[in-house]
């Protein structure tokens, strides 16, 4: 009889068992257009969600009690009488998630890796997504490949899109080569190409390789469509503890960072903040909400938080 592999640490990794677990926590969230007061999607700070398009589908005769802003004025002064155009909200709307899986994801200090907190709250919003009816598709990305899987309204789409993301997550490894990390701009160019107006656009990633591009793809998809951005980091990232020495490996070069040189941990907390100032001021700029999440924390209490749900889902 074969021996079994000893199971893997879920803060490091997560497979296909776990993603699909969180189908039920997932009901506690909501990416409808009407979220609770205290919701992030609900401030000043972050534009309401458009929610679903709105399909033409006759025009008639104006009747008491019509909106008089449906009015087709265009048509009422070539015929010489009252008439209205008639729309119908769509069925079901597209929810593309973006998820990084490169090697800059693959740290973590005090709970979980990036990559898996990244896994972990794309599983979350696909579930709720497609809960809600509508249609859920991905692109998950690492520093070889990008995943695209388009939008559909079925559970067996949703769970290819799972399998791709705990394929892209155990692949993941210290030791693992790599020529080059893989730009940003690759999955969003894919998001541009695939995302029809009116699609709601969800982006998991630490922002890593973001440039003037980078800003101009995301004010493109925001343009039509719904986009909120969850960069994820890690607390040893944003402040790092005193006396703090790690040696990190790309698979190919090691390099031993230490951070009891003042110098050397004002460098890497100016480049980890300053990469987060960059995407929170595309919420000033083009009304794009940014809900950060932290590897430190759970998941699914962070989103719920970040949601105006309170204690949900803990």
């Amino acid at each position: 009889m074969a021996e079994q592999s000893p199971p893997r640490d879920p803060r490091i990794y997560t497979d296909l068992a776990h993603l699909r677990r969180l189908a039920g926590p997932a009901r506690a969230l909501s990416f409808l257009p009407r979220q609770p007061a205290r919701s992030a999607l609900n401030g000043r700070h972050a534009s309401r969600l458009r929610g679903r398009g709105l399909n033409f589908e006759e025009l008639r005769n104006y009747q008491i009690g019509d909106d008089p802003r449906t009015i087709d004025w265009k048509v009422t002064a070539r015929t010489g009488e009252p008439y209205v155009r008639v729309y119908t909200e769509e069925r079901d709307r597209p929810a593309l998630l973006l998820v990084d899986q490169r090697m800059s994801m693959f740290y973590g200090s005090v709970l979980n890796m990036k990559s898996v907190t990244a896994a972990e709250a794309a599983a979350l919003a696909a579930f709720r997504i497609r809960a809600q009816g509508d249609r859920v598709g991905g692109i998950v990305f690492t520093d070889d490949s990008v995943a695209e899987l388009r939008p559909k309204a079925s559970d067996l789409a949703l769970n290819r899109m799972l399998t791709a993301l705990a394929e892209a997550n155990c692949a993941l490894h210290a030791e693992r080569e790599t020529k080059a990390a893989l730009p940003l701009n690759r999955p969003l160019e894919a998001a541009v190409r695939i995302a029809r107006t009116g699609s709601l656009i969800l982006v998991f990633s630490d922002f890593a390789e973001v440039d003037d591009r980078t800003e101009k793809l995301i004010r493109q998809l925001a343009a039509h469509n719904d986009v909120i951005l969850f960069p994820i980091s890690d607390p040893s990232g944003l402040a790092l503890p005193e006396k703090f020495r790690i040696t990190a490996s790309d698979g190919a070069l090691q390099v031993e960072l230490d951070a009891t040189h003042g110098e050397t941990m004002r460098k890497v907390e100016e480049v980890v903040s300053g990469r987060i100032a960059r995407v929170l001021e595309w919420t000033r700029k083009y009304g794009v909400p940014v809900l950060p999440l932290s590897a430190g924390q759970e998941t699914l209490p962070q989103l719920a938080a970040l949601m105006g749900l309170g204690r949900a889902g803990r």
